[in-house]
């Protein structure tokens, strides 16, 4: 590699390395957030970008002196690979921002990105290409692109068993004690009724989106309840906003249930730090078990997935007849929920709103009772 080459390179890896490092809230002057795997990860986006810029440096004389772009031509097939591989793994990274990917798993599919890009340069391309004489042996070849694959598909069987065994909201945890918090684009892909999930923002995956926030508080300073119950407190943040509204109001209580005691500390910290704890009663319990006093106003339904329905059905002759039953993650990427709702509906119980926000929000009122 020639010494412009090597600048471009340079170049690359150090736009690819910053743009990666601020877009995962990490410093380099700061231990915070880092670790041996997500170290890894920068790295494997870092060099894709730098590759990247060796091949439009390599590229950009031929395309000036032969106005046109030489399909055959070996610097064309790397950029091609190298850009497609970046879009891949920059993909690959936000999601691992947004904590539905494990940490490592960026650095093993670029390892075995390198090794497939490899097989197809040193057997595919070798008669456009000049290889070193220590490649000449088809066994050497084959065990140089081998390597690389193998190391990515190790690597993916040590983090991925654990990852999906684990729970998300300890890997928030995990993230808040040691970055803190920090607004980000929704984590949803595009669905039928929300082609644009990206408008919107979120703290975290288990956490309302930010805008599904504000409408809680308005809609709490609206309806003005007496009593809301809350199921599926995670950390506090909706039960925080709708105690807000009740302070503006003068009055009511939340009654916010959540089943994990790991998360249930953190809550029943951020709740008591917030100033709001006069208004909300927190309950490490089961929803499906807990026993609620007196008229409902408010039912938010935000648990396990699998349980929503038989929340609502268990709470519904408690709901006044001009209550409200607010559902989320009821968008057509959680099936459960809004199908959960639309059967609710059928049978009579609900009249149902599906809002389309990124993970959806069911306004509905109980039929029964209803003048």
């Amino acid at each position: 590699m020639n010494l412009p080459a090597i600048f471009f390179a340079m170049f690359g890896a150090a736009a690819g390395l910053l743009t990666d490092v601020r877009r995962r809230r990490l410093s380099l002057v700061r231990v915070a957030g880092w670790s041996a795997l997500s170290t890894l990860d920068v790295v494997a986006l870092a060099a894709t970008a730098g590759l990247l810029a060796v091949a439009l440096a390599a590229l950009a004389p031929i395309l000036i002196k032969q106005r046109a772009i030489p399909l055959l031509s070996p610097v064309t097939f790397s950029l091609i690979i190298c850009a497609a591989a970046g879009s891949f793994l920059l993909q690959e990274g936000q999601r691992q921002v947004q904590l539905q990917r494990p940490a490592g798993l960026v650095f093993a599919e670029f390892m075995i990105l390198g090794g497939g890009y490899l097989v197809l340069l040193v057997f595919v391309l070798q008669r456009f290409v000049t290889l070193p004489p220590v490649l000449a042996p088809a066994t050497t070849r084959l065990m140089v692109c081998a390597l690389p694959i193998a190391i990515g598909i190790g690597l993916i069987t040590m983090v991925v068993p654990p990852f999906v065994k684990g729970h998300e909201e300890h890997r928030i945890l995990q993230r808040i004690a040691s970055q803190g918090e920090f607004l980000q684009s929704e984590w949803i892909p595009p669905t039928p009724e929300c082609a644009h999930p990206e408008r919107w923002q979120m703290l975290d995956p288990q956490s309302a989106e930010m805008e599904v926030l504000d409408l809680l508080e308005s809609l709490m300073k609206a309806v003005k309840p007496e009593l809301i119950v809350e199921t599926g407190t995670f950390i506090g943040h909706s039960a925080i906003r709708m105690a807000r509204a009740l302070q503006a109001n003068g009055f009511g209580k939340i009654i916010t249930i959540e089943y994990d005691p790991v998360v249930f500390e953190k809550a029943r910290q951020q709740i008591e730090a917030s100033g709001m704890a006069r208004w909300i009663e927190y309950r490490n319990a089961s929803s499906l078990d807990t026993i609620i006093h007196g008229a409902i106003d408010v039912l938010y339904s935000d648990s396990d997935l699998n349980i929503r329905e038989q929340e609502v059905r268990r709470f519904l002759p408690q709901i006044k007849p001009r209550g409200l039953v607010l559902i989320h993650d009821a968008s057509s990427h959680f099936k459960v929920v809004r199908e959960a709702a639309l059967r609710l509906e059928e049978e009579g119980l609900l009249s149902v709103i599906l809002m389309s926000t990124p993970r959806g929000l069911c306004i509905a009122q109980k039929r029964a009772g209803r003048s």
